[in-house]
């Protein structure tokens, strides 16, 4: 029988990477489920023995070089290999530029983008040694094509992370080594709940009322089941992506971020940012 193919999954503890863990592991994949926090892992690790899951979960934290180089190599002792890696951990981060310190903006980049970076430079060397190929799946956002106000480190990491992608997926395509951006719109989760506001985006701010505002409408639209995606719905997508010969660099999760992108680039940059002040202005 032919072994089953390895997948590590970062940010596993909810959401996309909770339920992205749980779809491979259900359809032959063995899967290491990660995460910061191992209180946070009840949900996955009750679904996982419920089923009799082939899914380990192991901490990592993308943020720390020394978990990031224990979490891969304890995968290539047991496994010998990692064939599907998905970069998923991250969170959002809200406010008005003036109000954002520097200190919030790294923390933001040092684990949505430099993360990335951290567990893919790890991973690589695998993929590539063992002369086996790979797939490396970046959760990014439509928020990494287009703009909104109060998200601009979020939107900045997103963007960023959209280079990366689309650099490496040509330096890596002579091992065999394909790169995917998944780019989400309002997907049904409790990023909310994880997200962070601004220290200084506080009744003084006088931007705190529209920072409010922007997050309230986001909060009314994940919750919206006409308007969100649930999270199972992005896991599909990633399994169909991993498991497709040639799958589109780029693939859109949502019908609001199909929307999005068609209007993107169906108007001029004058009208799709006037359309973009409408809906969050």
């Amino acid at each position: 029988m032919q072994e089953p193919k390895i997948a590590l999954v970062t940010g596993s503890s909810s959401g996309i990477g909770l339920e992205t863990a749980l779809l491979f592991a259900r359809s032959g994949f063995y899967t290491y489920a990660s995460m910061r926090n191992l209180e946070k892992s009840k949900n996955i690790k009750e679904k996982s023995i419920r089923e009799n899951l082939p899914l380990q979960i192991i901490g990592l934290d993308v943020n720390q070089d020394e978990s990031v180089i224990e979490a891969v190599n304890k995968i290539v002792k047991e496994k010998n290999r990692i064939d599907v890696l998905i970069n998923n951990a991250g969170y959002g981060l809200f406010g008005a530029l003036e109000d954002l310190t520097i200190e919030e903006i790294k923390a933001q980049f040092e684990t949505n983008f430099f993360g990335v970076v951290r567990v893919t430079q790890k991973v690589i060397p695998v993929m590539r040694n063992k002369n086996q190929g790979g797939i490396i799946v970046n959760i990014s956002s439509i928020g990494g094509r287009m703009s909104v106000p109060f998200l601009s480190a979020y939107n900045s990491t997103k963007f960023a992370l959209e280079g990366l992608s689309e650099s490496i997926s040509y330096e890596l395509e002579t091992f065999g080594i394909r790169v995917i951006l998944i780019e989400p719109g309002f997907i049904r989760t409790n990023i909310m709940n994880s997200s962070v506001l601004a220290k200084k985006s506080n009744h003084d701010s006088p931007y705190f009322q529209y920072t409010k505002k922007i997050m309230n409408h986001f909060d009314s639209m994940i919750n919206n089941y006409s308007a969100s995606t649930p999270p199972e719905e992005v896991a599909k997508i990633i399994l169909n992506a991993v498991t497709s010969k040639n799958p589109n660099i780029r693939l859109t999760v949502g019908n609001d971020a199909a929307s999005i992108s068609q209007a993107q680039r169906n108007m001029t940059e004058t009208e799709f940012s006037e359309m973009v002040k409408k809906q969050f202005g």
